[in-house]
């Protein structure tokens, strides 16, 4: 559940390294009658010592002296807080990275106060927000990731797939494949990084649909 300060106000974290950024973004946050400006840091580091409610949003820059980039959403996103990422960096590896370590949110610095605001009341009412013009990059980025991967997998990366689309065990698989279990996790690694698809069940997913599951 989203952290409710003082009559029901959405309590709100930065962390964000630029001084004068910093600062104007907290000013911008202190002034909504309907947030609670909580911790103010300039990196996770210094964040984590001052033991936020869990449950927090945390706007929070990607390029952070320390802990950075994804590491930085995951870190924060492991004390039990909501990261919404404010930062100049809006390549898609890098929206597509934090969403994936568990970003709530996603805004270019270009984004006007009123923007971040409706982005941290959307996160602190329990969804999820990222602008449209970077969710189209993102968007259009992972499918031809996706696409391009799908014709890239060899015969025996489709087979260890339709295997795992099977329910089958990575020991399964060796003992079906006649190799070792080892072998067995190494194409796994190869299809995960072909694809940008982490989970079992994406890739029974993938499997299904592209009809790796018939072989």
């Amino acid at each position: 559940m989203p952290m409710s300060g003082p009559r029901g106000r959405t309590r709100v974290g930065v962390i964000e390294d630029h001084p004068l950024y910093r600062a104007a973004l907290a000013r911008v946050l202190a002034n909504a009658v309907d947030l609670e400006l909580g911790a103010v840091a300039e990196s996770v580091e210094q964040f984590a010592a001052q033991h936020e409610p869990a449950s927090t949003v945390v706007v929070l820059d990607l390029k952070l002296s320390g802990i950075a980039d994804a590491a930085a959403v995951s870190e924060v996103v492991a004390m039990g807080h909501h990261v919404l990422v404010v930062s100049g960096y809006a390549a898609p590896a890098d929206i597509l990275g934090a969403i994936g370590a568990g970003a709530r949110g996603y805004l270019s610095k270009h984004a006007d106060a009123e923007d971040i605001l409706h982005a941290v009341r959307t996160i602190g009412a329990g969804d999820s927000y990222i602008s449209p013009e970077l969710a189209g990059v993102a968007l259009d980025s992972a499918r031809h990731r996706y696409e391009s991967a799908r014709l890239d997998l060899s015969v025996r990366e489709r087979q260890v797939l339709a295997l795992v689309a099977a329910g089958e065990r990575d020991q399964d698989i060796a003992d079906e494949m006649e190799i070792s279990v080892r072998t067995v996790r190494s194409y796994l690694d190869r299809i995960r990084d072909k694809t940008g698809l982490r989970r079992r069940t994406e890739l029974t997913r993938m499997a299904i649909e592209e009809g790796f599951a018939s072989l």
